[in-house]
């Protein structure tokens, strides 16, 4: 079975999470088909949805992507749980007006999270989960994140 490997050397994130495909068949499809080649994403603290690293993926990793389509709601959350790792969508035009649909991947590490954002209640898909074995280095991780500011984030696929 495929993994996601999260990776991000400052803070010393290294993690480990696993697809949900039985959950979240086709946001997992869509993230795996993303991950065909190593990506590295641009990451901050969220503002609005508690403890999360936010991971907004860049319009130009999509331009063409015959994947990149509207992603229905799929082991819908409005509050993840720590290790949850949450792919939000927002069609074009929703947010600020954008013309690029947002696709955010959100690593949640802490109690109290939610879906909340400048739009509104937007549930999201739990996608994949961080092991357990990882959770205690994902919240230290997200922990030095916070306190950095913005980073990073390397995303691939594992066995």
């Amino acid at each position: 079975m495929t993994t996601l490997l999260i990776r991000s050397q400052p803070s010393g994130l290294a993690v480990t999470a696993d697809f949900l495909p039985a959950k979240a068949p086709e946001n997992v499809a869509f993230l795996q088909s993303y991950l065909q080649t190593l990506r590295v994403v641009p990451a901050i603290h969220a503002m609005w949805t508690g403890p999360e690293i936010s991971c907004p993926i860049p319009a130009a990793h999509l331009a063409g992507a015959p994947y990149a389509n509207t992603l229905p709601p799929e082991n819908a959350t409005l509050h993840p749980q720590p290790g949850d790792i949450v792919l939000a969508y927002v069609p074009a035009r929703m947010w600020g007006g954008n013309p690029d649909p947002v696709f955010d991947i959100g690593l949640f590490y802490g109690p109290g999270a939610r879906m909340f954002f400048p739009i509104g209640w937007l549930a999201g898909s739990v996608a994949a989960q961080v092991r357990p074995a990882d959770r205690a280095a994902l919240a230290e991780a997200c922990s030095r994140i916070r306190q950095s500011g913005a980073c990073e984030i390397t995303f691939s696929l594992g066995a």
